[in-house]
């Protein structure tokens, strides 16, 4: 796998931005770069191709999904990697902003100030409701984080946290699937799941770090990055779930959605998509095809 030099292991662990999104773009670094596919171009809306550009959002949380480098004004990982493939691929530039937090993301969307968004967005029917979705990776492996001193018997299902201090993402599915976890906890005669929630995963990690609370759930394969630079974590929780992808985001009937489909399935063919996963050490989250809206669900 390779990792881009330089990068500490706090700007890796924990990189945050506290400016809220600037509607100037911010600067990105892809690792791997394609060639434009003329024939895609009629599907692209011609307001777009107007203006040579399309607005791309993303909430930077930690490796290997969005992030800032040590520089802390460059972003890179697998959301920049893809959607900026996708952008070359349709023969337009991506110009990304920090949305400043995960819960703008959809509002974001919702008004305009986005033509998409990136930022391990599961497609979720609740969701479906605000904006649309063209899944692009498998979401189906979460992790639950802990202290190695905390000598927790590695677990595979919500059972082990019933009576436990679990912390989330504020509007992350994961919180979501806490409060089901900690109903069918109570259900079964055992006491609920105590569930924090922290503005972002940096956050929950940290506080994992510090004490403050034994746990964090939340994506596998950044947890899994946060463990392998963090000694003091250990993976101590991995649930297999039947979620759906997550997905790039659109407002509602965007006219760009079949472009973005049409350039990701490409990326997928040409094996450029599979590169770019295996670049940040999770290929084996890759889908065979980026289906939209309502197909994700089937």
């Amino acid at each position: 796998m390779k990792i881009t030099k330089g990068l500490s292991l706090l700007a890796l662990a924990m990189s945050t931005h506290s400016a809220f999104a600037a509607e100037a773009a911010v600067p990105t670094d892809s690792s791997l770069h394609v060639k434009a596919d003329p024939s895609l171009k009629s599907l692209l809306p011609a307001d777009i191709v107007k203006r040579g550009y399309i607005v791309a959002g993303t909430n930077p949380n930690t490796p290997p999904t969005t992030f800032y480098k040590e520089d802390n004004k460059t972003l890179a990982g697998r959301e920049i990697d893809v959607m900026n493939a996708v952008g070359e691929r349709l023969g337009l530039a991506v110009q990304w902003r920090d949305t400043g937090g995960f819960d703008n993301i959809i509002p974001g969307l919702k008004t305009g100030r986005y033509d998409v968004a990136l930022s391990n967005i599961n497609a979720t029917q609740a969701r479906l409701k605000q904006v649309d979705f063209v899944g692009y990776y498998n979401a189906s492996r979460l992790g639950i984080i802990s202290l190695k001193s905390a000598n927790i018997t590695p677990f595979k299902t919500f059972d082990a946290v019933c009576g436990k201090e679990v912390g989330a993402g504020a509007g992350t599915t994961q919180i979501t699937r806490l409060e089901e976890a900690s109903k069918a906890c109570e259900a079964s005669g055992k006491p609920p799941v105590k569930i924090a929630v922290f503005p972002d995963r940096p956050a929950g990690v940290q506080a994992v770090v510090s004490g403050r609370v034994p746990m964090f759930f939340g994506p596998y394969e950044g947890l899994t990055w946060q463990v392998k630079l963090i000694k003091p974590l250990a993976m101590s929780g991995e649930i297999a779930v039947n979620d759906a992808p997550v997905s790039v985001a659109f407002p509602k009937e965007s006219a760009l959605e079949p472009a973005v489909q049409a350039a990701l399935n490409s990326l997928i063919k040409d094996g450029s998509y599979q590169k770019i996963l295996d670049n940040w050490g999770i290929g084996y989250g890759a889908v065979t095809e980026a289906k939209r809206n309502e197909e994700i669900f089937k």
